[in-house]
C-alpha cells in the first residue's frame, strides 16, 4: 500500500499509527501480526485514497500473488503422468479421477466419472485456430476479425454457448457438465475455493482485484485448483453443458467483473445460450485418455 501511495516509510508509518521499525518488519515479512486498530487505519487509508492509488494497489497485490513461490502449485505441476495434449487444439489437459466429491454450497456427495479437462481456459489464440479452420465468425472484440497480439493468451470472450459447442466439435472434446467443472475446481474434498478455504481475492482476477479486464490464463499460479487447473475463480465466466432451463445453460467461475463474493465454484449462475459478453468464455473436457 505504501508503494501505491508513493510515500516514504516514516510518513506512512505515522499515518497508520506504528513505529517505522514496525513498518520495516511488516514489509520484510519479519512479522505479519497487525493490531485491529492498525488494520482499521490501513483499511481507511485505502478506502479514502483516490482511484489511481487503489488501482496501483490492486495491480501490485495481484502481481505479488501471481509471482509468489507456491510449493503446492509446484508439486502439482511436477506430477508425472497427469497431463496430456489435445491432438487438435494442442491444449494441455489434466486427468480428474473418478470418484465422489463434495458438491454445492452444502457439500453434497456426488459421483463423477473420470475425465480430462483443459488446464487453462480457451484463449484467443486457441479460438483463432478454430476460426481459421472452420470459417466461423470471429469474436466482436477482434479488430477486422484478427486476434490482437496483446490478448493472445487471454481467455476468449464474446462467445455464445453455441460458439463454444462448435469449438468442442472441431476439437473433438465437449463442454464440462456443472459437476465436472466444479470437481476440477474444488477437488474431492470440496474446498470452498480452488486454493483452499481462505477467501483471498488476490489469488484470482475478480472485481475486488481492480484489474478491470481479462488477464493471461497462466497468471494466477497461486490460485490453481487441487488438480493444477487455472482460472477456476475469476477472469471469465465459463459455459457448461448442463442445461438449467430450456435454452439456458450453467455458467461457472465468476469473472473480472464479479465481486469476490460470487467467486466460489459451488455457486450457481446461468444464461441464455445465445448470450455473449465481454466476461464469458469456456474450456473443454474429454472422457478419453
Amino acid at each position: 500500500m505504501r508503494t501505491a501511495l508513493r510515500v516514504n516509510g516514516r510518513d506512512f508509518a505515522a499515518s497508520v499509527g506504528v513505529s517505522h521499525r514496525m513498518l520495516v518488519k511488516w514489509e520484510t515479512g519479519e512479522t505479519q501480526t497487525i493490531r485491529a486498530a492498525n488494520q482499521a487505519a490501513l483499511d481507511t487509508i485505502l478506502a479514502t485514497a483516490d482511484r489511481t492509488v487503489q488501482e496501483r494497489f490492486a495491480e501490485q497485490i495481484t502481481k505479488d500473488a501471481a509471482a509468489q513461490r507456491d510449493v503446492r502449485t509446484e508439486q502439482l505441476l511436477r506430477r508425472e503422468g497427469q497431463y496430456t495434449k489435445s491432438p487438435t487444439d494442442g491444449k494441455l489437459m489434466v486427468t480428474v479421477e473418478a470418484g465422489i466429491f463434495l458438491s454445492g454450497p452444502q457439500g453434497k456427495p456426488t459421483w463423477v466419472e473420470a475425465f480430462l479437462i483443459d488446464v487453462h481456459p480457451t484463449t484467443n489464440a486457441d479460438y483463432a485456430q478454430f476460426v481459421r479452420a472452420t470459417g466461423r465468425r470471429a469474436p466482436k472484440h477482434w479488430p477486422e476479425g484478427k486476434c490482437p497480439d496483446s490478448i493472445f493468451d487471454h481467455p476468449v470472450v464474446w462467445v455464445t454457448w453455441h460458439d463454444a459447442m462448435a469449438y468442442t466439435v472441431w476439437a473433438g472434446k465437449a463442454l464440462p457438465t456443472g459437476h465436472q467443472w466444479e470437481k476440477a475446481a474444488r477437488g474431492a474434498k470440496g474446498s470452498v475455493y480452488p486454493w483452499g478455504d481462505e477467501p483471498t481475492a488476490a489469488k484470482c482476477n475478480v472485481l475486488d482485484s481492480g484489474m478491470g479486464r481479462t488477464t493471461p490464463v497462466s497468471r494466477y499460479q497461486s490460485g490453481v485448483s487441487p488438480y493444477g487447473v487455472f482460472d477456476m475463480c475469476g477472469n471469465t465466466w465459463e459455459w457448461c453443458a448442463t442445461e438449467t432451463d430450456p435454452g439456458r445453460h450453467e455458467l461457472k467461475g465468476s469473472a473480472y467483473t464479479s465481486p469476490f463474493t460470487r467467486a466460489a465454484p459451488s455457486l450457481m449462475n446461468d444464461a441464455n445460450a445465445t448470450m455473449s459478453d465481454n466476461d464469458t468464455g469456456f474450456r473443454c473436457v474429454s472422457v478419453s485418455s
